[in-house]
């Protein structure tokens, strides 16, 4: 192929997170190990959400979608990986590249929506708890859901046709293990100053309308704990608080601190290396965040373990 504006493409190359022979048998394992572990542990947060009937609420309801997303959301990325791996191969053809990275962009954002639904939840659950099931009917939480749904799908589309209508020449290696926006966009021929505009706006006004909006839940949430007399209600509404918090950290921590610390190094295989933070293992630890923190959730899963053991 010759250098120049051709989009007629076949493939990128995806470089992974190492060239090093001898570790490719032990990256396959880990990644396989923590996929798994990821796919059937929110299995089980969604099966006792759905078996369990003190469980249909608001919250569990939420929670079950935050599982189903981190299980596709894992699933954009590590397969292809493992995949490439074990044929020893680094190539994603241009059209599961553009697949790959809409899916990924979708899912990421719906993750960031659905954490600030469940601060919302928190927040009427904690400060108006007389009117919380008038508040968060079913057709408001159903509501909430799929407008997080249209916004992510939205967002996602109008990221991958800007990827779309650029053009590409004949260094196409991806130092990353999956199309990362950013990353695909750097290796454009033309100008792409309008690329990085709508990717950072975007990226802007979403994710700070969602912090946002956690922030703003959370303050009033510490206010109305402050206000309560007993020690045992303190403890009782922080409690439903800390599963959901702990999660929110740590989604946000991970994000920032790779975004960050790349934009501080400039290094692609840094970046890489730190992306599986918020990719593989922040999903994995979600629904031990959850059910180790959570007493109904542990009771489901105790219950359903027992019955499929009988």
């Amino acid at each position: 192929m010759e250098p120049g504006n051709d989009t007629r493409i076949l493939e990128f190359l995806l470089l992974g997170l190492s060239k090093q022979p001898e570790l490719q048998l032990l990256i396959f394992g880990l990644f396989l190990c923590m996929y798994l572990i990821t796919v059937f542990g929110n299995l089980l947060i969604i099966l006792a959400v759905s078996l369990e009937s003190h469980l249909h609420t608001p919250m569990y309801f939420f929670l079950s979608n935050l599982s189903f997303v981190d299980i596709c959301f894992s699933s954009t990325t590590i397969p292809k990986m493992l995949h490439n791996i074990r044929t020893q191969k680094q190539g994603i053809t241009y059209e599961g590249c553009i697949i790959q990275m809409y899916f990924f962009i979708m899912f990421a954002t719906l993750d960031d929506f659905l954490l600030t639904v469940m601060a919302y939840d928190r927040f009427v659950a904690i400060c108006h708890p007389l009117n919380y099931t008038v508040i968060m009917n079913f057709r408001l939480c159903g509501l909430l859901v799929l407008v997080s749904w249209i916004m992510s799908a939205l967002n996602s589309l109008l990221q991958s046709l800007r990827v779309l209508w650029l053009s590409f020449c004949t260094d196409l290696e991806i130092p990353h293990f999956f199309c990362e926006l950013n990353q695909v966009v750097r290796l454009a021929c033309g100008n792409t100053f309008l690329n990085d505009i709508v990717m950072y706006f975007a990226a802007g006004i979403l994710g700070g309308v969602c912090l946002t909006g956690i922030l703003y839940s959370y303050s009033k949430i510490v206010s109305a704990i402050r206000e309560i007399s007993s020690s045992e209600g303190k403890y009782k509404a922080i409690s439903t608080c800390a599963s959901h918090l702990s999660v929110v950290s740590l989604f946000y921590c991970t994000f920032l601190g790779v975004y960050l610390s790349s934009a501080a190094n400039r290094s692609s295989h840094s970046s890489a290396i730190a992306s599986v933070m918020y990719t593989v293992v922040t999903p994995m630890l979600n629904p031990f965040i959850y059910s180790l923190r959570n007493k109904d959730i542990k009771r489901a899963l105790k219950s359903i373990i027992g019955v499929a053991v009988i």
